[in-house]
């Protein structure tokens, strides 16, 4: 008699959206620990007590808004490739993902090491979002 607890896993195929769902939630970690640990780089309290945002200047509410809505957004996609029609979520998984790749490649030029290396991390999930959602699977041909 064969033994249950031998026999191979079952593996069932992921949907597309949760692929990209739980690839956005990882960028947010990535993004919140970076983040954070760029608060420990000397300097970087001093600059914020002044109410500087390095490289962005003076901190206003037109900044804050800025920044918060740039980070918003790879948040926000966790849900709405869940919810949103499937042409949407895949497209806005494409577009957004090329230029969450982009902004982290322009961030990370002489960074300290534990940011580049959370941005290499970035980079790939990033792109990992732009390939799983290019390769989203299309339905066949209607059958009679």
């Amino acid at each position: 008699m064969a033994d249950p607890q031998r026999a191979p896993l079952h593996d069932p195929p992921l949907s597309p959206r949760l692929k990209l769902a739980g690839l956005w939630a990882s960028l947010m970690f990535c993004y919140v620990y970076g983040d954070y640990f760029g608060l420990y780089v000397p300097g970087k309290l001093g600059g914020m007590l002044a109410g500087r945002m390095a490289p962005l200047g003076a901190v206003t509410q037109g900044v804050l808004l800025g920044t918060s809505t740039m980070m918003a957004i790879p948040a926000l996609m966790v849900c709405a490739v869940l919810l949103l029609p499937a042409a949407l979520a895949r497209w806005s998984s494409v577009l957004l993902g090329l230029a969450y790749t982009a902004i982290m490649l322009m961030t990370m030029a002489g960074a300290w090491q534990f940011y580049i290396f959370l941005g290499v991390i970035e980079v790939l999930l990033s792109l990992g979002i732009v390939w799983a959602a290019w390769r989203w699977p299309r339905r066949g041909p209607a059958t009679p």
